[in-house]
C-alpha cells in the first residue's frame, strides 16, 4: 500500500513537472491605454516582452506607473492559467489516490 502511495506521488510529481515544462510555452498578453503598452508572459510567471509607444517614452513617472499595472495585469492573467492548468494535473491524480485509502 506504502508503494503504490509512493508511486502515484512519484507519478504526480512527474506529471507537474511536465505541466510546469509546457507551460513555458503558453503565453498571455495585456495592454493599456489603448495598446500604447503591451506585456507578455508565460504561464510559468516569466514577463517576455514589453513593447512601449515612443510618445510614452517623454513621461518617465507616468511610464513607470503604466509598466507596473501592465505588468501586474499580464502576471494575473498568467497566474490564471497556471492554476487552471495545475488543477488539471491534480485533478486527474484523485481518481487514482482515493483507491489507496479505501474510496
Amino acid at each position: 500500500m506504502i508503494g503504490d502511495f509512493m508511486g502515484k506521488m512519484q507519478e504526480a510529481q512527474q506529471q507537474m513537472e511536465e505541466t510546469k515544462k509546457r507551460l513555458d510555452g503558453v503565453y498571455v498578453d495585456a495592454e493599456i491605454e489603448n495598446g500604447l503598452i503591451k506585456a507578455t508572459a508565460n504561464a510559468n510567471m516569466k514577463l517576455t516582452n514589453i513593447n512601449i509607444a515612443d510618445e510614452l517614452l517623454k513621461d518617465k513617472e507616468a511610464l513607470e506607473d503604466l509598466l507596473i499595472t501592465v505588468v501586474n495585469k499580464v502576471m494575473e492573467k498568467a497566474k490564471e492559467v497556471q492554476e487552471v492548468e495545475m488543477a488539471k494535473v491534480a485533478q486527474g491524480m484523485l481518481p487514482g489516490l482515493d483507491g489507496l485509502f479505501g474510496g
